[in-house]
């Protein structure tokens, strides 16, 4: 329903009791017909958005409708109004960020999800929900190589997963610190101030790695120390098992931050970035950033329930008794009201297993070390940091304006999306390969994108 299309054009939806289910049929048919066009369309769209602020919504009515629109209605101003202020992270050219790469199981899980509409708060509220929480949780663990006798939930993002982890350790010691890495995600400083607490980053080292005897130092009367593996801008891996020794020694809370580079660890190679997790209080790590889980889905394990426990359980009259023998899973998170992630993560495992989930993470390390090498054989350009994964950090030899003028070139073809950070001082762009439809000819467009934009 456009600004200036009168809302008399539409039929009202008549809500007969009779009509609904049929009507649904229809509606839901049109629905995945749209998702399975746009999947198979959406390398044909521009990546990112070319909308000014507020131009989408100057195309929608400033006012709800008085009489309900067909469903037709929203999927043809889906397509018209909206989808032109769409950035597609689906795209197999979004090499920005990290891609949360949606896979159709995950999607087709979302439906499913909705229609059952639960609230895992408690087991008795749905118990399938909360048992099969525990069994996705516990099925990554394997997948992981993380130890026996974790416990395991989902949250929505890492952002809550570390707010929880530092609430746990604030009440364990109050008035703590937070030390993490410079390098490491905005997030944990925004969780230390949620909790009460003051957070310190420290150095580095040559790669971008949390340096231990800057720790040493700084590690007395800490709370908690937040340890990265796959930092957000380089996917650097803190050194976890010099990190957990000078935790266990000084009794810091240890958080170890696996959001990107954890899910590489499906693949047997890429083990030794999770070496010293095991030791960790609590880890978390995204299946919605490279294990092609729709958006939002984060996994969060501790060996110290107790802990989450102390800092969340509340048992208020309306809730019902907890039953025996199970966990209510509000005890382990700030969230009450929680839906059930845990039915689109159990679809993408199973759909994949671990064999398909391998082949997709190895293709894209091999794509990006493919794209490194690009980079590294042109006397203009450079790679600025290691890629143990699947991102590249490099740069064009000119000026910091000259590159983000570059990459703003590239980024306004509408071909290839890319971001950027800042490395010792300088703009350095990054191509994040993760979407499940990417392609060699993908990154090698996005290379030759670069090269004409840097010609120009």
């Amino acid at each position: 329903m456009s600004a200036d299309r009168p809302n008399e054009d539409f039929v009202p939806v008549k809500h007969k009791p009779d009509s609904d289910v049929d009507q649904f049929r229809q509606d839901g048919e049109a629905a995945v017909a749209w998702v399975a066009d746009y999947l198979e369309r959406v390398r044909e769209l521009p990546v990112q958005a070319r909308v000014k602020p507020g131009e989408i919504r100057g195309t929608l009515p400033p006012s709800p409708p008085d009489r309900g629109e067909p469903f037709a209605a929203v999927l043809t101003d889906l397509d018209e109004l909206l989808l032109p202020g769409i950035t597609h992270w689906n795209h197999p050219r979004f090499f920005g960020y990290f891609a949360n790469s949606g896979s159709e199981p995950g999607i087709l899980a979302e439906l499913l999800i909705a229609a059952l509409n639960v609230n895992a708060m408690v087991w008795t509220t749905s118990p399938a929900a909360t048992e099969l929480e525990e069994l996705a949780l516990d099925w990554l663990r394997q997948l992981i190589g993380l130890p026996e006798g974790l416990h395991g939930h989902i949250e929505d993002t890492a952002s809550t997963a570390t707010i929880v982890a530092l609430a746990a350790a604030r009440d364990l010691r109050p008035g703590g610190a937070v030390l993490t890495s410079e390098q490491a995600n905005f997030s944990v400083a925004k969780a230390a101030r949620l909790v009460g607490l003051e957070c310190r980053s420290l150095p580095v080292d040559s790669e971008f790695r949390l340096r231990p005897d800057a720790l040493a130092a700084e590690i007395e009367g800490a709370a908690a120390v937040v340890a990265t593996v796959g930092t957000t801008s380089t996917t650097s891996v803190d050194p976890v098992p010099e990190i957990a020794d000078l935790c266990e020694q000084s009794g810091a809370w240890l958080h170890v931050d696996a959001a990107y580079a954890g899910s590489a660890a499906v693949c047997e190679e890429f083990r030794w970035a999770l070496a010293g997790a095991d030791r960790a209080d609590s880890i978390v790590v995204n299946p919605h950033k490279w294990l092609f889980t729709p958006f939002d889905c984060s996994a969060l394990w501790t060996r110290r329930p107790d802990a989450l426990f102390r800092a969340f359980s509340a048992d208020p009259e309306y809730i019902p008794e907890r039953a025996s023998g199970v966990i209510d899973l509000k005890d382990y998170g700030p969230a009450l009201g929680r839906r059930f992630r845990a039915l689109k993560l159990w679809a993408v495992l199973r759909a994949y297993g671990r064999e398909g989930l391998q082949d997709l993470i190895r293709e894209h390390v091999r794509l990006a070390r493919l794209f490194a090498s690009w980079v590294e054989a042109d006397p203009d350009w450079e790679v600025v940091a290691p890629y143990p994964f699947s991102v590249v950090c490099f740069r064009w030899q000119g000026e910091d304006e000259a590159n983000e003028a570059l990459l703003r070139r590239v980024n306004e073809t509408g071909e290839a999306f890319l971001s950027h950070t800042r490395l010792n001082g300088r703009y350095v762009l990054r191509l994040a390969v993760g979407n499940l439809r990417t392609t060699e000819a993908d990154v090698a467009r996005a290379w030759e994108l670069l090269r004409e934009a840097a010609a120009a």
